[in-house]
């Protein structure tokens, strides 16, 4: 059985929901976790490094601009030389934004798609450098409804969504092969976080019912991906409520 504490897991996009959970989870079973999230956000992600560490996992935080290329790969070189291997890398950054067409500036427009399609390339291209030589690793995609479907005001967002699926699918055909599991997660539906407790409290209240989306429970699934047999691999994986529509 592989020695997980011999490697580490990257996690981009550790925010205070989804993204922390699933830090937790795969330092649970012995992962060295680094998450990481815009420099500005490095106390945040420092807090969760301390958790984790307090209760006898290994964590490190990092400040990272996922769009800067020297960033990315910089982040990428200390962590697989001075922490330990790179086992596991889980792109979850947002970028959702809601803008009727007329009122979606360029700069919006291209700003998303940075936050969300590049520096998804550029993080599953830096994963793939290093994992390559070893023949195996996990390379994981948060995905949402609009990497489906576009919505009325959702136009930046949705095309950064496809955007990222596309990079996703290219890459796990091209790197399934040589042992590297490459998944895409399309979270479709409300995720219990402060964002929607406080702008959504109708759908929020559904929580007592199940009806949004629990971050550990999304942090399973991506487990149980990363787990999976590879003669059974699977790569694209939707999450959504009992209760939602889709």
């Amino acid at each position: 059985m592989k020695d997980f504490s011999k490697f580490s897991a990257i996690i981009i996009g550790a925010g205070d929901a989804t993204g922390a959970a699933l830090t937790k989870k795969f330092a649970s079973h012995g992962y060295k976790v680094c998450p990481a999230r815009r420099p500005r956000s490095i106390e945040k992600v420092n807090k969760l490094a301390e958790e984790i560490n307090n209760s006898g996992g290994w964590a490190k935080g990092f400040g990272v601009d996922a769009r800067n290329e020297e960033s990315i790969s910089d982040f990428f070189k200390e962590v697989e030389n001075e922490v330990a291997p790179i086992d596991v890398v889980i792109f979850n950054p947002g970028a959702n934004v809601f803008f009727p067409i007329v009122d979606t500036t360029s700069r919006v427009f291209q700003k998303v798609w940075e936050m969300a399609a590049f520096a998804g390339f550029l993080t599953g291209r830096e994963a793939a450098k290093y994992m390559k030589s070893r023949n195996e690793g996990s390379i994981f995609f948060t995905g949402a409804t609009a990497s489906l479907r576009g919505g009325s005001g959702f136009s930046a967002f949705a095309s950064a969504k496809f955007a990222l699926r596309a990079v996703s699918q290219s890459m796990a055909r091209e790197l399934g092969p040589q042992g590297i599991h490459v998944a895409h997660f399309i979270i479709d539906g409300a995720i219990d976080t402060e964002f929607i407790k406080e702008n959504f409290p109708d759908r929020y209240a559904l929580k007592e019912k199940d009806g949004i989306l629990q971050p550990d429970a999304i942090a399973d699934a991506y487990w149980f991906v990363h787990t999976q047999h590879r003669s059974a691999w699977t790569h694209e994986l939707d999450l959504r409520p009992y209760m939602e529509k889709f």
